[in-house]
């Protein structure tokens, strides 16, 4: 199993796909590193080397992911609370921030539909 930026990546799946386990790598980052470290997108996990495990470190380590990007995320959406921004409101609020209905949608964000006093099926 590899330990890459502090996730283990699944042994048993694609190096191209165990990347993306890592927060901040999707699909077109990890074929990018994929290229420039030479591996084969479709060697397994369990498969790698050592050297192909630390080349593969080394250029995430070029990227801002896991941690850092997690701070730097939250830090933003703070700031525009503190500034007191449409978008930072959207966000104290829990509701949709980036133009959605909601009358008919957005459940994820206002949660379960509240129930009905009296209501018979």
């Amino acid at each position: 199993m590899a330990r890459i930026a502090g996730v283990n990546l699944p042994s048993n799946k694609r190096i191209e796909i165990a990347l993306t386990y890592v927060y901040g790598i999707g699909r077109p980052r990890a074929v990018d590193i994929m290229a420039k470290t030479g591996i084969s997108p479709e060697v397994r996990v369990k498969d790698l080397t050592e050297n192909e495990v630390a080349s593969l470190r080394r250029e995430v380590e070029q990227f801002v992911v896991e941690g850092d990007l997690r701070r730097r995320v939250a830090s933003s959406i703070q700031r525009l609370k503190d500034i007191n921004s449409y978008r930072g409101l959207r966000h104290k609020k829990r509701l949709p921030v980036r133009g959605q209905r909601t009358r008919a949608n957005a459940r994820t964000w206002k949660g379960p539909r509240p129930s009905k006093a009296g209501k018979k099926r």
